[in-house]
């Protein structure tokens, strides 16, 4: 264990202990922004990854894929009825994994602003 107190021997932690100062404005907001970027970046993955299925299993254009898949990963459902066996298949996996998504990302985003409302309720635990 290292010396600091709260350290890991483990690597670099990713948000400060509660021992530790609560981190400037300016750094959690660059934390957030970081946490966003990482969001957005699982949410383009998904988005392609319901395009190409669509586009493969259902033959739809890629204006078209981009349409179902982004009206089932925002929650909507599809807006063209899967026409083939595969397709609906794909299409009944991806709503479910576009649900996963969706708690997935809310919790990615959220993680830092719930580390910063405990930390800063825990700030007078330690004296």
């Amino acid at each position: 264990m290292s010396a600091r107190r709260g350290a890991s021997s483990k690597g670099p932690r990713l948000y400060e202990h509660r021992s530790e100062p609560l981190l400037p404005r300016d750094r959690f907001l660059w934390r957030l922004a970081a946490h966003v970027a990482v969001a957005l970046a699982f949410v383009a993955g998904s988005l392609a990854i319901g395009m190409a299925g669509y586009a493969t299993f259902e033959k739809l254009g890629w204006l078209d894929a981009f349409l179902n898949a982004a009206m089932l990963l925002g929650g909507m459902g599809p807006v063209e009825q899967p026409a083939t066996r595969a397709g609906k298949l794909f299409a009944g996996l991806y709503a479910l994994y576009a649900g996963l998504v969706f708690l997935i990302v809310a919790g990615i985003v959220f993680t830092p602003v719930l580390h910063r409302v405990m930390h800063r309720f825990h700030l007078g635990d330690e004296e």
